[in-house]
C-alpha cells in the first residue's frame, strides 16, 4: 500500500472517531505560517502578538508574541503563571542573566516582575506564550500603571479585527 493510500485510510478511520460529548466544545486549530498580517495586533513600536485562544471561563490567554528590533517589550507582574516557548529569536528578562534562544521553554511563577527585552543576540524573537492570568503593567519602581486580562485583551483584539477589515466575528473561533 502506497504512503498515500496508507493516509486516506487513516484519515477514513480516524474521521469515524468516537464523536464529543454533546456540550463539549470543539478543537482549535490555527495554522499561523501563512498568516495575513492583519491578524498581528500591534502591542508596541516593534512588537505584536497573535492571539490563539481565549478562555473566558478561566480567565486565561495563549498567544504569539512577535518583536522585530531589539529593546525593551514591555514590563509587568503576573499575579498567575505563565509559560512561553521561544520559537525563533532570542530574548530575556533585564532582572534574569538567561536568555531564551529558539527551543527555550520557560515557566514565570506568580509574583514574577520582570522587564522583557528582545535580545541584541538575534534582533528579534518569535515566542508562544500561554498567560494563566492578567497581566500588571508596572513602572521602574514597580508600581502599577495599567493592567490587562483575557477581558481587556479580547476587547482589544476585537477592535483591532474590525479596524482591520477582517470583522469582530472573526475572533469567535478562537473564544473558549
Amino acid at each position: 500500500m502506497s504512503t498515500n493510500a496508507k493516509l486516506a485510510a487513516f484519515a477514513h478511520v480516524n474521521h469515524l472517531a468516537i464523536p464529543l460529548p454533546p456540550d463539549a466544545v470543539h478543537e482549535i486549530v490555527n495554522h499561523t505560517a501563512q498568516d495575513d498580517e492583519r491578524m498581528w495586533m500591534r502591542m508596541g513600536e516593534s512588537v505584536w502578538s497573535r492571539p490563539l485562544l481565549f478562555n473566558v471561563t478561566q480567565g486565561w490567554w495563549v498567544n504569539l508574541t512577535k518583536a522585530t528590533a531589539t529593546g525593551i517589550v514591555s514590563r509587568h507582574r503576573h499575579p498567575a503563571p505563565v509559560t512561553g516557548y521561544t520559537l525563533d529569536g532570542s530574548w530575556g528578562y533585564l532582572e534574569h542573566d538567561w536568555v531564551a534562544r529558539k527551543g527555550t521553554f520557560i515557566f514565570e511563577p506568580p509574583g514574577e516582575t520582570h522587564t522583557l527585552v528582545v535580545h541584541p543576540e538575534a534582533g528579534h524573537m518569535l515566542t508562544l506564550f500561554h498567560n494563566f492570568g492578567p497581566v500588571l503593567y508596572v513602572d521602574e519602581q514597580g508600581m502599577q500603571t495599567g493592567f490587562e486580562d483575557v477581558f481587556t485583551r479580547l476587547a482589544r483584539y476585537k477592535k483591532h479585527c474590525a479596524a482591520v477589515g477582517l470583522g469582530e466575528a472573526f475572533v469567535k473561533p478562537i473564544i473558549r
